[in-house]
Parts: C-alpha cells; sequence; structure tokens
C-alpha cells in the first residue's frame, strides 16, 4: 500500500463542504479514480443509527456509486466520512467495521476551532496507519 497520495485541490474543498453541510451528522460517501488518482466524490446517505456518531453506507446508492465508476472506468479508491465532534483519526468502530483491503480512508474532522482536518489512513487487521496528502 501506498504511503503518500497527492489529492486535487478540488477534491479536498469539495469533501471539506460536504462535512461543512451537515455539521451535526457523520457525512459519508465514496472516492473514486483513474490510474490510481483520485478524481472523483460519491456522496452517500448515512443510514446509521446514530449518525452524529456512526456511518453507514446507504447500500443502494453505494451500489449506484460502484456501477458509476465502473461505467466511467474508475476504481474504488477510498471511503470517506467525517467526524462532527471528533479528531481525524479512526475510532474504535471505525477500526472495527473496516472491511476493503487496499482501500483508504478519509477523515474530516469538524473539531479544529474554524479549521477542518482531512487526513487519509490505511486500515488493515484493525490497525490504521496514516498516509501522507499531498493537496
Amino acid at each position: 500500500m501506498t504511503t503518500k497520495i497527492q489529492l486535487s485541490r478540488k477534491l479536498a474543498s469539495q469533501l471539506l463542504h460536504l462535512a461543512q453541510q451537515s455539521p451535526d451528522l457523520e457525512v459519508c460517501g465514496l472516492v473514486s479514480c483513474k490510474n490510481n488518482v483520485p478524481t472523483n466524490c460519491y456522496p452517500i446517505d448515512n443510514v446509521a443509527s446514530e449518525p452524529q456518531t456512526r456511518f453507514l453506507l446507504d447500500t443502494k446508492q453505494q451500489i449506484a456509486a460502484m456501477k458509476k465508476m465502473r461505467e466511467n472506468d474508475e476504481t474504488l479508491f477510498a471511503i470517506y466520512h467525517s467526524h462532527p465532534t471528533a479528531p481525524a483519526c479512526p475510532s474504535a468502530l471505525d477500526l472495527e467495521i473496516a472491511n476493503y483491503e487496499n482501500i483508504l480512508h478519509f477523515i474530516i474532522s469538524l473539531d479544529t476551532k474554524g479549521i477542518l482536518e482531512l487526513r487519509a489512513f490505511n486500515i488493515e487487521n484493525k490497525t490504521a496507519v496514516e498516509i501522507q496528502m499531498m493537496l
């Protein structure tokens, strides 16, 4: 797995903006790539029973997003979600539910006194390793 990634300012801004639109709930979705370069964001509804503190991708929307990626000749690069009141680090629950191998996890924190934080992690075997993100 890679140790650093390049993320366009446009894509980073889009992810941060989505988190700001629902500051009290965890937003979530998928990020696609072409030739291993992150390209598009696919927002997906959070259908978790407690969306303030956890996320669960809507299955139908997730399937539709994956279909659209295939149509656009893209592949899944990352799963993203926000933490409205916690740091941009994987929670114990995030580590528990991460079940895609070789897929990054982007976490956006709104708990930073006006400065949003976006970090990337590789999660395998319930262990997170931060991936350097260059904008």
